[in-house]
């Protein structure tokens, strides 16, 4: 089985690096928050944190839309 397609992993990369640090918000929290109010400051250091933590969250997305949207719910 392809990695990119393990429903449990991705989950699993969701709850920890996806969310990691946890407190006092989850850290792609803050840096979509920072990017919808302009990304005023933000370093290349920023937007690479962003997507680090974002990329869990996008291959989550991915899987759900090829489930709901496949004719056979590959």
């Amino acid at each position: 089985m392809n990695l990119l397609n393990n429903f449990k992993l991705i989950v699993v990369l969701c709850l920890t690096l996806g969310l990691a640090p946890f407190f006092p918000e989850p850290h792609v929290w803050g840096k979509l928050k920072w990017i919808a109010g302009g990304a005023t400051g933000m370093q290349l250091m920023d937007w690479f944190d962003a997507l680090f933590h974002g990329v869990p969250w996008l291959l989550l997305i991915r899987i759900i839309v090829i489930k709901f949207f496949s004719k056979n719910g590959a």
